[in-house]
């Protein structure tokens, strides 16, 4: 029996109103081209879906990770997408599309991507969360509560199946390298790494080898595109998405979910130059309109059945979350009342890709030494 695969990419290709949301004819389109692979065989299902300006690409399928023909659907996609943002005149229409040709995956090229590959087992239980208006590291806090913190996930106290903890993959995204760490074991270490989140970002976990899931492949997956490392300026934010599977050895669905019900501080919001709470929502309350925020997370549950994707199950779509919600909104009062000023506004290491440094060089002539 094949593996399955189920591939997550998304691009910002043009807002409506401004950085609001997804017009409703690029989710219509998107829908065709699909729909066209899936008879063609090269999918066996789809979803359509939006969050904030972001299009996103729920695709299930049996030809693995970084596949060329499943990248070069997404591309064509979202390039016949971009073409009906201009005619539309939507805002930044094809923001995210950094490259003039497809050449053989979306790496690299501006689109978000998170890709899982594994043997079915007999219940697949999966939620694939999506960001807008902030940055990859935004997934480290919450992924290392589900699969490290025994407060949040108690599968990793009393499940002996969950006890021996996972495997982190983590990606040092200004040196492009890698370290694989061990939780519980490696967990400070971990810590001093993934609290720089703006530099250090949770790429994959995976079980360990006394697990009795395979240990090559991951339960979890997070995109870690930077867009201003492609386009060396500041082109919009990263808008990361994530898969994360559950149940029967891994964290329960309610353990997936639990972190989010702790709104922290992530950076982006307004014109990514701002740090501000994650709102969960649900998939109708995922549009940024208070100051282009605050920055919103929504959770699409699925079961997965022969790489069908059954679902999705709006999981945030629900007063469990009331509270969250609200203490997400007095944060972002909070926080807005610094104004331009530190800690709302990004610290001046974190704003180099940003359209400060075009104000700066203005002023560049004006200073003269101290005596």
């Amino acid at each position: 029996m094949s593996k399955t695969t189920v591939s997550l990419i998304k691009a910002d290709i043009g807002g409506y109103p401004g950085h609001a949301s997804v017009h409703p004819d690029l989710i219509k389109l998107a829908e065709e081209k699909l729909t066209d692979a899936l008879k063609s065989g090269l999918l066996v299902d789809f979803k359509v879906m939006a969050a904030g300006d972001d299009l996103q690409l729920m695709m299930g399928h049996t030809k693995g990770v970084d596949n060329p023909e499943i990248h070069k659907l997404a591309w064509d996609t979202f390039v016949a997408g971009t073409n009906v943002a201009k005619e539309l005149k939507l805002y930044g229409a094809g923001q995210d599309m950094l490259a003039d040709a497809f050449s053989g995956n979306v790496k690299g090229m501006g689109p978000g991507i998170a890709e899982l590959e594994f043997t079915e087992r007999k219940g697949e239980p999966l939620v694939a969360y999506m960001m807008d208006k902030t940055e990859p590291g935004a997934f480290n806090l919450p992924i290392f509560r589900i699969f490290a913190d025994p407060f949040n996930t108690a599968g990793l106290v009393i499940d002996p199946s969950a006890h021996a903890g996972f495997k982190f993959e983590i990606w040092d995204i200004q040196e492009h390298t890698r370290v694989f760490m061990n939780a519980p074991e490696e967990m400070y270490e971990m810590l001093a790494l993934i609290g720089a989140k703006s530099r250090y970002v949770i790429k994959r976990v995976y079980p360990k080898e006394s697990s009795p899931l395979p240990s090559d492949e991951a339960v979890a997956a997070i995109s870690t595109e930077k867009l201003f490392q492609t386009a060396g300026k500041y082109v919009g934010k990263d808008d990361p998405v994530a898969l994360v599977r559950a149940q029967s050895g891994l964290p329960a669905l309610g353990e997936v979910l639990e972190p989010f019900a702790f709104p922290h501080l992530v950076s982006g919001w307004m014109r990514g130059s701002h740090n501000g709470p994650l709102m969960p929502v649900s998939f109708d309350n995922a549009r940024c309109t208070r100051f282009d925020g605050p920055p919103r997370v929504i959770a699409a549950g699925f079961q997965i059945s022969n790489a069908r994707l059954i679902g999705p199950v709006d999981l945030f779509d629900d007063p469990g979350f009331d509270e969250a919600r609200q203490i997400a909104g007095t944060i972002a009062t909070y926080m807005r009342r610094h104004g331009p000023f530190e800690p709302h506004r990004l610290p001046m290491e974190d704003m180099e890709y940003t359209t400060l440094p075009d104000v700066l060089k203005k002023l560049e002539d004006r200073f003269e030494p101290i005596e």
